[in-house]
């Protein structure tokens, strides 16, 4: 919450003095040495933020970040990311890299939301707020703001679709992630949509928010399940992984199942695009409104300004029937 200077050291240029014995013009430059004084300058650096994110692999935190670039270099002030590749302890470490390379607050989007408390601690003790964005700590206390979006309704939306087109319920499966609260908020969301419903969870699965991880759990479900009616996935990356594998499967389940996702990501809505896809819809949040939004609030923290403690982007389905209206080449 501080601005640090640079101060440029004043220089102090000696000329040498010239004895002579013989020397019989005192009183020139030789003999009155000229001392030349530089002002002293100062020069201001502008706030240099960080940006710790779950995976920059993922396009919806590539899109996050270059939306925070975009709204910080309106005001000329630097964002240094580092990209943890969904692992926990490494987050950690990057972070206290971030604090060494003298960042003076952070944008944060915690692998795990429980893991990441110490470097939350850390940053508090050195004085750097954090404005948690998309994905909720645990420990809410050590951040300064919030800015992510309406995670529960994002599955409720998906979960009342799923009742619209199959009102006499159905057999379920769920692939999730625990570790974020994000995740968590959106399954919590779809099961409270469908509740009293005749739906049956055949089973569910950590997937680790990944597509990999996805793919391969939804082969041994398909191989274990004849009957699938839908998969609820905590993303859109995970739906994606969904979707590979029953398109690689063959039997009848893949003609009548439905995937549903959150995010609203590119890939997927080219997918939903698809009259004869499995991808049927997903709960669409904005990366680059949440990204503006963070680099306001964050500068204004800063600036010592009032600013929300806690932020909800709206969300909202993106089906078969109005994703034209939102364009399968971008985030909404």
């Amino acid at each position: 919450m501080r601005k640090r200077t640079v101060l440029t050291v004043s220089t102090i240029l000696l000329a040498c003095m010239m004895l002579g014995g013989c020397k019989k013009n005192v009183g020139t430059p030789e003999d009155n040495p000229v001392v030349e004084e530089e002002s002293e300058e100062e020069e201001e650096r502008g706030y240099v933020f960080g940006y710790s994110c779950i995976d920059m692999d993922n396009p919806y935190f590539d899109t996050l970040r270059r939306s925070l670039e975009n709204t910080l270099g309106e005001e000329e002030y630097p964002l240094v990311s580092r990209n943890q590749g969904a692992d926990a302890r490494v987050q950690n470490q990057q972070i206290e890299e971030l604090v060494e390379e003298g960042i003076d607050a952070l944008f944060l989007c915690p692998v795990d939301w429980e893991a990441i408390t110490p470097a939350l601690e850390m940053l508090r003790e050195e004085g750097i707020p954090v404005i948690n964005i998309d994905t909720q700590v645990k420990e809410g206390d050590l951040v300064k703001a919030y800015v992510g979006s309406d995670n529960r309704n994002a599955g409720f939306v998906c979960g009342e679709d799923l009742k619209k087109k199959c009102p006499k319920g159905g057999k379920l499966l769920i692939l999730e992630c625990p570790s974020m609260s994000s995740v968590n908020d959106r399954i919590t969301g779809f099961e409270q949509a469908i509740a009293d419903g005749g739906f049956e969870v055949l089973d569910r699965a950590d997937v680790n928010g990944g597509m990999e991880k996805a793919a391969e759990v939804m082969e041994g479900f398909l191989e274990k399940y004849q009957e699938i009616d839908a998969v609820m996935c905590g993303n859109d990356r995970i739906a994606l992984g969904a979707l590979r594998a029953v398109e690689a499967s063959e039997g009848s389940v893949k003609e009548h199942i439905r995937i549903y996702g959150v995010d609203g990501s590119p890939e997927i809505k080219s997918e939903i695009a698809k009259q004869d896809s499995p991808m049927t819809g997903t709960g669409a949040q904005s990366p680059i409104r949440i990204g503006k939004e963070a680099a306001e609030i964050g500068i204004a923290i800063l600036n010592g300004e009032n600013f929300e403690a806690a932020t909800y982007e709206d969300t909202f389905l993106i089906d078969k029937g109005n994703v034209e209206m939102y364009g399968t080449d971008g985030w909404q």
